[in-house]
């Protein structure tokens, strides 16, 4: 049986959905968020549009660049994934 992709799982989806929502609900774009993590700007919008699965360093990051625990921005990407 082939493996399903990364990227098909549905917390993968719901880190991408909550992390857009979030940075969208606080007016920063991704360019802005960027600068916060040193996470490039296309990598953030590869996470957000679900192309790849972020390490939890990079999620960490994230989180700290929009004032949030780590573990908010997952409850908050498990409400979105299930």
């Amino acid at each position: 049986m082939p493996r399903r992709a990364e990227t098909d799982d549905p917390l993968v989806r719901g880190i991408a959905r909550a992390l857009r929502k979030i940075r969208l609900e606080q007016q920063v774009s991704q360019v802005d968020l960027g600068l916060r993590t040193e996470i490039h700007p296309t990598w953030i919008s590869h996470i957000e549009s679900g192309r790849v699965n972020p390490t939890f360093m990079n999620l960490a990051r994230l989180s700290r660049g929009l004032d949030l625990k780590p573990s908010e921005l997952i409850r908050r990407a498990e409400e979105e994934a299930f």
